[in-house]
């Protein structure tokens, strides 16, 4: 089964990142994503451009479009990892070798509805 790991922060504590520290961090989440890609477990991976990029569309009578990532949280969404993982046991131990010193990471199963589409 596929899990997404969506990662959350502060992309004000990201933008005050000096090169080498960002560098540091994608080097120590390469690592694992090397690892995975080797097993033939790794989906796509994504990092999102920053909030200011974002639209978005509420639920209403007519569907409503807002600038903004406005999902009511105070870290940014800032990327995924679809994994594949034997359980949800797994994707935690993939997601605390992802895990930096700062935001979080949460986890959640893919149900996909497109078989012979994408991801098995």
């Amino acid at each position: 089964m596929f899990y997404c790991i969506l990662c959350y922060n502060l992309e004000s504590e990201l933008e005050a990142w000096t090169r080498e520290k960002e560098a540091a961090v994608l080097a120590q989440r390469e690592l694992v994503t090397h690892k995975l890609a080797t097993e033939g477990r790794l989906g796509p991976v994504g990092r999102l451009m920053p909030t200011t990029t974002a639209m978005t569309v509420r639920a209403n009578r007519q569907p409503l479009v807002l600038d903004g990532p406005f999902a009511e949280t105070k870290e940014q969404l800032l990327g995924f990892y679809l994994v594949d993982c034997r359980s949800l046991e797994d994707a935690l131990e993939v997601a605390r070798r992802l895990v930096g010193d700062t935001g979080a990471l949460e986890i959640r199963p893919l149900a996909t509805f497109y078989p012979g589409i994408g991801l098995q």
